[in-house]
Order: structure tokens, then C-alpha cells, then sequence
């Protein structure tokens, strides 16, 4: 049975809380983890928009994303990303610590991030965990 874990990203570094956030998305942390199984559970992170990156990031930092078409690429620098959706920065963090493949992107579906403290998975009853 899989398990809901609450992750309070509130003064957080980004890095390691989407390290641990990776791990437990994995399963890594049981003890019968294989690679080629989603043997993972739930993570719900709330306060995202309040995760704290070191250094300069917050202003040198970019988001790149490509259209396709020839000069299409758009850069969003993560002062901006925190203003408009804060809950992406945690998701592209934990996004390229996973498996690049469909077991991956199965895997990130059972991330949920919440710019606040309010979240609608009280009926799971999640366990709180600190990072």
C-alpha cells in the first residue's frame, strides 16, 4: 500500500528538499526497491512558494522551455517563475532528478505542489515529514 508523506518546503533549499522529494517518488527508500518498478508513494509539498535558493539564483537562474519553430525559445528567470507559479519550481526540480524515460513521468504524477499551506488531500491523510 502505498503511503502519502506532507512536505513543508517553507525555508527549505531547493536542491535537497527535491532530492528527498526524488528519492521517496522512487521508492528508494524501501526496502525493496527495484529500478524498474514504481514502488514509490505519494508526496504532497505545500508552501512552495516559499522555498529558498542559495546564492544568486534567484535572479540568474532560467527556465528554459523550446516551441519547436526556429527562434522559439522562451527563458523565464525563477523570479518571475516564483511570482507567477511557485509550485513548477519544486516540479521541475524534482522532474530532472527522475528517470528520463515512462516509468518517470509515471512517477511524477504522484507529486502534488501547493504555492500555500492549503492543499484538498486531507481525506489521505498524509504524514508529515521534515526534510
Amino acid at each position: 500500500m502505498e503511503k502519502w508523506w506532507l512536505i513543508d518546503a517553507e525555508g527549505k533549499v531547493l536542491g535537497r528538499l527535491a532530492s528527498k522529494t526524488a528519492q521517496i517518488l522512487m521508492g528508494k527508500d524501501n526496502p525493496e526497491f527495484v529500478p524498474w518498478k514504481d514502488q514509490g508513494d505519494f508526496v504532497v509539498c505545500i508552501n512552495a512558494s516559499k522555498v529558498v535558493v542559495t546564492g544568486k539564483k534567484e535572479k540568474d537562474k532560467l527556465y528554459k522551455r523550446y516551441s519547436g519553430y526556429p527562434s522559439g525559445l522562451k527563458t523565464t528567470p525563477l523570479e518571475k517563475l516564483r511570482k507567477e507559479h511557485p509550485e513548477r519550481i519544486i516540479y521541475h526540480a524534482v522532474h530532472g532528478m527522475l528517470p528520463k524515460n515512462r516509468l518517470g513521468r509515471h512517477m511524477l504524477k504522484k507529486l502534488k505542489v501547493y504555492p500555500g499551506p492549503a492543499h484538498p488531500h486531507k481525506a489521505q491523510s498524509p504524514v508529515s515529514l521534515e526534510v
